[in-house]
C-alpha cells in the first residue's frame, strides 16, 4: 500500500458556446488513476459535481480492491463465535429521469427496487474507532 501520496487536484470550468459547461479535473497525486477527467454539465456546479463523482468513484473502487477481501468469508473467534466487523457501504445511484417535476423524478426513482439493484455498491472494511458519517439524504 503507497502511502507517500502527494500532489494536487485543479478544477477548471470554461463556459460553452452552447450555455453548458465543461469540468476538466487534472491530478497530480502519485495514486492517480488516470491524469484528467472531463466532463459535461448543464451549470459549472453541475459539472463539478459530475467530475469528482467520477474521481470518487475510481477511488472506491481502488479501497475496494486493495482490502482483497472475500466476500463471503467471515472469521471466527478461538471459541468459533463469527467476528463482526465494520464496513462503509456505499451506493451510487445514477439515472436520467424525464418526468413532469422534479418532485416525480425524485419520487420515481426512490419507489421500488431499482435503486438499489441497479447502484454501483462498494464495500470498505473500517476500523471501529474511525469517524465516518455516513451521509444523510438532502431532503430530509
Amino acid at each position: 500500500m503507497n502511502t507517500d501520496i502527494t500532489g494536487t487536484i485543479t478544477i477548471a470550468v470554461q463556459p460553452q458556446d452552447n450555455g453548458q459547461y465543461i469540468c476538466q479535473l487534472s491530478s497530480s497525486l502519485s495514486d492517480s488513476p488516470r491524469e484528467n477527467i472531463q466532463c459535461y454539465g448543464q451549470t459549472k456546479e453541475h459539472a463539478i459535481a459530475i467530475a469528482l463523482e467520477q474521481l470518487a468513484d475510481e477511488y472506491r473502487r481502488m479501497a475496494e480492491e486493495q482490502q482483497n477481501v472475500n466476500w463471503d468469508t467471515v472469521e471466527r473467534s478461538d471459541s468459533g463465535e463469527p467476528i463482526a466487523k465494520r464496513y462503509h457501504v456505499i451506493l451510487h445511484y445514477e439515472r436520467i429521469a424525464e418526468e413532469e417535476s422534479k418532485f416525480e423524478a425524485l419520487h420515481n426513482t426512490i419507489m421500488g427496487n431499482t435503486v438499489v439493484e441497479n447502484a454501483n455498491i462498494t464495500v470498505i472494511e473500517i476500523d471501529p474507532d474511525i469517524p465516518i458519517n455516513p451521509l444523510m439524504r438532502s431532503w430530509n
